[in-house]
């Protein structure tokens, strides 16, 4: 009869304490808690090992606090209808900003996934639900923060698929982090202006473009449109000489060649160049007789003259050994 005592009181004992356990506290006003969450940023397409991170802030309005002993615990496993879920906390870190009529806390929470299966199925990251306390009348409320769901992708697919079938509304469409390829065209297409600008500057005949309206340049342009003829030749040289004296200050010829090229030393390159011209002025002008030693016709050799002349005023070095005429 007294053991028989004695098993009822236990048996009543433990009875008590799963009912004191799941006790339901009442939810506290909604005016006193404010609530904001940073859900991951897709909800399909997880795998075993992904990691969940979510954040989750609190504003909670005086006389209320929060009871910081009912936060998530870090290792703990949500259970998901009844069953263990393979989501565990593996890391949570906090963060508090006291104001004048309330209190902002930020729950940094990471979850990890241990689970998997053959088929993509549902889960979610659980109600977490925390205890409030009145700082007054030392009333005891509780919050519920909202789930959030998502689904478990299989590692690999077992038997056939109809793609058409197991397409899911859920998974938004992954994209492809193009940023470095972005960045490299970027970098190539600034190369390639780079490099259309240099070559439009060196082999351009407009004036657009800085000192591509210097006088050699100018005279480039008007030589190009002259007659191969002896009245043309006549012209182009003539030209030549208003731009060689435009540039120098003053009329230019063999006696003071030399001090033109110590003030203007980018000339230097075509010294030779411009002593044949002079010889060539005098065969036109003055001495019919005189050689110009030129291995080609006078028009083109003069035009591929004034288009090192032009080179020389821009900064270039010319290409003395190229024979392409331009």
């Amino acid at each position: 009869m007294r053991t028989r005592f004695l098993l009822v009181i236990c048996a009543i004992a433990f009875g008590i304490q799963p009912a004191i356990a799941d006790v339901i506290l009442p939810d506290v006003n909604a005016k006193y808690v404010s609530l904001t969450q940073e859900n991951p940023t897709r909800d399909a397409g997880f795998v075993v090992g992904d990691v969940l991170n979510r954040t989750i802030t609190l504003t909670i309005k005086k006389p209320y606090e929060l009871v910081k002993e009912s936060l998530p615990i870090k290792g703990y496993e949500h259970r998901y209808r009844g069953q263990i879920s393979g989501i565990e906390l593996v890391k949570i870190s906090t963060e508090e900003a006291i104001h004048i009529d309330s209190v902002t806390h930020v729950l940094h929470l990471r979850y990890q996934i241990f689970t998997t299966g053959k088929l993509a199925k549902p889960a979610a990251l659980r109600a977490e639900i925390i205890k409030l306390r009145h700082s007054g009348s030392k009333e005891v409320v509780q919050y519920r923060i909202p789930s959030y769901g998502f689904r478990i992708s299989p590692l690999s697919v077992f038997g056939s698929v109809k793609l058409k079938e197991e397409m899911s509304p859920f998974i938004r469409p992954l994209r492809l982090d193009a940023s470095q390829d972005r960045l490299h065209l970027e970098i190539s297409i600034g190369l390639l202006s780079i490099a259309l600008l240099g070559l439009l500057y060196i082999f351009g005949m407009h004036a657009w473009l800085p000192r591509m309206g210097a006088p050699f340049a100018k005279a480039y342009r008007d030589i190009r449109k002259m007659p191969n003829t002896d009245e043309g030749l006549q012209k182009a040289v003539a030209r030549v000489h208003i731009s060689l004296n435009k540039t120098a200050g003053s009329s230019l010829f063999n006696s003071n060649l030399a001090d033109f090229l110590q003030k203007k030393p980018a000339f230097t390159p075509v010294k030779q160049e411009i002593e044949k011209f002079f010889t060539l002025s005098r065969q036109v002008f003055f001495e019919p007789n005189a050689l110009a030693n030129l291995d080609e016709s006078h028009k083109v050799w003069l035009q591929r003259f004034c288009r090192h002349l032009r080179d020389c005023e821009r900064g270039l070095n010319p290409d003395l050994k190229s024979k392409v005429s331009y």
